[in-house]
C-alpha cells in the first residue's frame, strides 16, 4: 500500500506571489520527516514520487470565515 501525503493551500498567499502556496497536513502509511513549512506543487510532487506515496489536496469550507 502506497502511503499518502495530504496537503493544502495556505491561506495568507498573494495572487502573483513567489513563495510557496502550499503546506503538508498530515502524512498517512509513510515514516517521513518534514522540515519545511511551505511548499511548492513541484516539491510535493517531487516528494511523491521520490517516496511512492500519493498526493491528496485537501479542500477548504468556502462557508468558513477567516479569523483575523
Amino acid at each position: 500500500m502506497a502511503g499518502q501525503i495530504f496537503y493544502r493551500a495556505r491561506t495568507k498567499t498573494k495572487e502573483g506571489s513567489h513563495t510557496p502556496r502550499f503546506r503538508i497536513a498530515a502524512v498517512s502509511g509513510l515514516n517521513l520527516k518534514v522540515y519545511g513549512e511551505h511548499f511548492r506543487k513541484k516539491e510535493l510532487e517531487q516528494i511523491a514520487k521520490a517516496t511512492g506515496a500519493d498526493l491528496i489536496a485537501l479542500e477548504r469550507d468556502k462557508n468558513a470565515k477567516n479569523s483575523k
